[in-house]
């Protein structure tokens, strides 16, 4: 009994590990079906993974897809994206995840308001805290809002988890807010 229980288990994991090879190449073709500049075939590539492949590379390809709608429509990105963050189903880093790829396209889409709306909870609560606070700095600039500024970079600079890079692109920043601001 006990052999036979290995064995099933053994040839279980055989056929896990070919399903996952398998999802792996037909994903690695699908990107570089979008690199050959055939994305509608790269997006039904992609669908058909989101179907039939196993969970990891599902949820690659629908962050993928997404990045292809974004390409094509961005507004049509931006609501992928958002229908991404909204899916409990997801990890919740898969999830903020997609909130910072659809805060971020609607900037490229001129939604500042909306933009900053979903950055500052992510840059309280979130991984992506640093770039959120940075990208939330960054609007304060070019409205000139230089307290504003000064707030989201000196968050950026306390927080010892922030990437090295991103605590020197604030104190960068910060130099420049401190340059453009009124003296009292």
């Amino acid at each position: 009994m006990i052999v036979l229980a290995t064995a099933g288990y053994r040839f279980w994991q055989y056929r896990e590990t070919q399903a996952r090879q398998a999802a792996g190449a037909a994903f690695q073709s699908a990107l570089r079906l979008d690199a050959s500049g055939k994305s509608d075939e790269a997006r039904a590539a992609l669908a058909k993974l989101r179907q039939e492949a196993p969970r990891g590379y599902a949820n690659l390809s629908r962050f993928v897809e997404a990045g292809l709608t974004l390409k094509k429509d961005a507004k049509a990105g931006v609501a992928a994206y958002d229908a991404l963050a909204a899916d409990a189903s997801l990890d919740p880093l898969l999830r903020d995840t997609a909130k910072l790829r659809a805060a971020l396209a609607r900037l490229d889409i001129g939604e500042i308001d909306s933009a900053r709306a979903a950055l500052e909870p992510l840059a309280t609560s979130s991984p992506y805290r640093s770039t959120a606070a940075l990208a939330l700095a960054s609007l304060a600039i070019a409205a000139k809002d230089w307290p504003g500024a000064s707030k989201w970079l000196e968050q950026v600079i306390g927080d010892a988890q922030a990437p090295q890079t991103d605590r020197q692109t604030a104190q960068g920043l910060l130099g420049l807010v401190a340059s453009q601001s009124p003296k009292p």
